[in-house]
């Protein structure tokens, strides 16, 4: 599955996609499976990460996507950030409606949540 963006502000929706399959461009012209593909919640979401903590929060591109996507699932799946180690933070001083990633995976490795601080050294 690919996500898509549906509108500014709006949860990512789901559509099933595999490799050779047709794309249409989406939003800000980002190539996205067509509209008569079937919606779907995957069991495994990547996340693009700016900048991550140790408890696993992200700093992502700004338009709080998936935050706001995680919420609204009706199932939570598996959530995996993807980034460069040189973007580990101290912290990101978590806001209430941040979520937490399950793990963040670098070129150097895997970083699990530690525990919870919010921003407390």
């Amino acid at each position: 599955a690919l996500p898509v963006v549906v509108r500014r502000g709006a949860p990512l929706i789901f559509r099933a996609w595999a490799p050779g399959g047709p794309l249409e461009k989406g939003v800000w012209n980002i190539p996205v499976p067509p509209e008569s593909a079937e919606e779907i919640i995957p069991d495994i979401l990547i996340a693009p990460v700016v900048g991550f903590d140790p408890s696993c929060y992200r700093l992502g591109y700004g338009g709080g996507f998936f935050d706001r996507t995680l919420a609204a699932l009706s199932r939570r799946p598996r959530v995996l950030g993807v980034g460069y180690s040189q973007a580990a933070i101290q912290t990101i001083y978590p806001q209430p409606h941040d979520i937490a990633l399950d793990l963040v995976i670098t070129e150097e490795g895997i970083t699990t949540p530690a525990a919870d601080t919010h921003g407390v050294p």
